[in-house]
């Protein structure tokens, strides 16, 4: 199961809105057929496994990190596959929430006389596929926060430096961090100000994130990077219903997404951009800020994973903070994270907490 856990990390990012799946075939204590889920999310990693398993997958068993799928879509059920293949054993980590599939795929199973082990490395597939539970529970995807700061959690001088503040290392590593992503997302203060690419680079990486900005008036560079390469990779923007509808038609003919969402206060809420990206498909959501975005989130209590990346340097009070005002009075009511992990990446120290 964990070589299937980890098989099934590598479908991470460009999977949705459909689960990154893995699944491992033994035979006489040999394995037979490897697989995961495809970019799109299909084939099934079930389906690639039984390909590469063959004959050899009568009488074996599948060790799967998400209970098969029991419903025909673009596909046919993962289920009726195993069943056909003549697998004689069904191990699964986590059952699948999708109504259409819960619980369905497993007595699907045992009907045919096929034995079911449940639960084996359930917290960690849990935790793996969070973003595409989260998605079909809640609506929205997984939400991971990542900061870039200095010392005293600065992430730009009082001038609007900000390039760069970690080192090469972290840098690389955040790449990495947005590929296992379904997109990457900024307030609109950081488009403008930096007028970032947002993607994958350096790395080998075939496809690229979403790119999203949340910017409730569209006041958004017209010549910037997002916008002169919108047609090539996907840029989608969450604005208010009140943004001027002529820079709505501009962006769209630039060939942005337009997502109208909800305001909150004077502001856009959090909960409707995340649920706006929700229906859209999305599972995972890797956000690199700006400070006021970050304090929303933060706010709204929908940040599931929040990464640090610090540099041994200081800003001082004048440089913009990495979080910006979230009007907490008592200790008691801020929002609180268990840490995972921590390391040295370069000279920054990369901390991972979760809520």
């Amino acid at each position: 199961m964990a070589l299937a856990l980890t098989l099934g990390r590598r479908g991470q990012g460009n999977t949705w809105p459909n689960p990154a799946v893995g699944c491992v075939i033994v035979q006489g204590g040999q394995i037979v057929g490897r697989g995961w889920t495809q970019p799109g999310g299909r084939p099934h990693a079930e389906t690639e496994a039984l390909a590469q398993a063959g004959d050899a997958a009568r009488g074996a068993t599948a060790y799967v990190t998400l209970e098969p799928c029991a419903h025909h879509g673009q596909t046919p059920p993962c289920a009726e596959a195993l069943i056909a293949a003549g697998v004689a054993r069904v191990v699964v980590a986590v059952e699948d929430s999708d109504s259409r599939v819960a619980r369905q795929g497993l007595e699907m199973l045992r009907a045919a006389g096929i034995a079911v082990t449940m639960g084996v490395m359930a917290d960690e597939a849990a935790q793996d596929l969070q973003g595409f539970f989260l998605r079909t529970d809640l609506g929205r995807p997984f939400l991971t926060l990542k900061l870039a700061e200095s010392l005293d959690g600065r992430i730009a001088t009082a001038t609007g430096e900000s390039q760069w503040i970690t080192g090469p290392k972290s840098r690389r590593l955040v790449h990495a961090m947005r590929a296992r992503h379904d997109a990457v997302m900024v307030g609109g203060g950081t488009a403008r100000a930096d007028d970032p690419s947002l993607t994958v680079r350096d790395l080998g990486v075939a496809h690229q994130p979403v790119r999203i900005v949340v910017s409730r008036r569209l006041d958004l560079p017209l010549m910037g990077v997002l916008a002169r390469t919108a047609k090539e990779i996907p840029v989608w923007i969450a604005h208010g219903r009140d943004a001027d509808p002529m820079l709505i038609d501009t962006w769209r003919d630039l060939g942005a997404v337009l997502l109208p969402c909800d305001l909150e206060g004077v502001h856009l809420s959090p909960v409707s951009v995340l649920q706006a990206l929700g229906g859209q498909g999305l599972t995972r959501v890797f956000c690199e800020g700006g400070g006021a975005l970050a304090a929303s989130l933060l706010a709204s209590d929908l940040v599931d994973e929040l990464v640090t990346f610090q540099a041994g340097l200081a800003l001082g009070a004048e440089g913009y903070p990495a979080i910006g005002a979230m009007g907490v009075e008592r200790l008691a009511s801020a929002p609180r994270f268990r840490l995972l992990e921590h390391q040295m990446v370069g000279d920054d120290l990369m901390a991972v907490w979760r809520r």
